[in-house]
């Protein structure tokens, strides 16, 4: 009876041990979590330094509104659409090329450029804030992620004649100083929470999400079976579809 009582103990102490070893490896994954937000912010908060004499590295493409829209009374509408889903390219040279194979051999194709797509969490930012009107220029689809099995939803703006691409110089007038020590600490905190069983750990301690993915996923595939191709509408057709919804 006595050894039954004493084999008990040490299994409970073994399964103690395990569980306090357990819980100091998610205080420390939280630490290092809070930490690398917290270096994060102190970099991205430090000030932007002038320069004296600004300089010139290669070239940026964008959108613009097209002169067509420009001459309209829409023209500060689609501006302010722009500004939130615009995107910048850069290149050494003037032409945004690539390289790609063909026929066994290298040639130089343009380099793609779209607009930006809308996510959910941006889609509902009260930050961007999307007016009811500029809503109506975009359309809803699902974008299934291999690494997270799972769909997510993205909003596309379904009139991008209304801009085109330009070019020019892409001029440095400011510079921002770098602190040795402070990126050396934050790649070390980076390099810990990027591993992949931390990442685990923090998605399913922190972030609260962990087997429900498998759910998620099995939902979300079955609504998306709900999705057919549209035929070439109007912003206003579009509306008044998921206004019907």
């Amino acid at each position: 009876m006595e050894n039954d009582n004493l084999l008990f103990s040490r299994l409970r102490s073994l399964r103690s041990r395990k569980r306090i070893v357990k819980k100091d490896v998610e205080k420390q994954i939280r630490k290092k979590y809070k930490r690398s937000k917290e270096l994060w912010k102190i970099k991205r908060d430090i000030p932007w330094i002038a320069l004296e004499e600004p300089y010139q590295r290669g070239f940026v493409r964008f959108f613009a509104v097209t002169e067509e829209v420009m001459r309209t009374k829409d023209a500060d509408f689609f501006e302010g659409i722009l500004k939130k889903i615009n995107t910048f390219m850069y290149s050494e040279i003037r032409h945004f090329l690539k390289k790609k194979r063909k026929f066994g051999r290298r040639i130089y194709v343009e380099r793609e450029q779209k607009l930006k797509s809308i996510s959910s969490y941006e889609w509902n930012n009260p930050k961007i804030q999307f007016a009811a009107r500029e809503r109506q220029y975009f359309l809803k689809r699902r974008e299934y992620c291999p690494f997270r099995k799972m769909y997510y939803d993205y909003y596309d703006f379904i009139e991008p004649w209304r801009f085109t691409l330009r070019i020019k110089p892409n001029m440095i007038t400011h510079y921002k100083p770098v602190n040795a020590e402070l990126e050396k600490e934050y790649a070390e905190v980076e390099f810990y929470v990027k591993q992949y069983k931390v990442q685990g750990i923090i998605q399913k301690k922190i972030y609260g999400k962990s087997n429900s993915w498998k759910i998620k996923y099995e939902s979300d595939l079955n609504e998306s079976r709900k999705y057919f191709h549209y035929k070439k509408m109007s912003a206003t057709e579009f509306a008044d579809y998921f206004m019907d919804e």
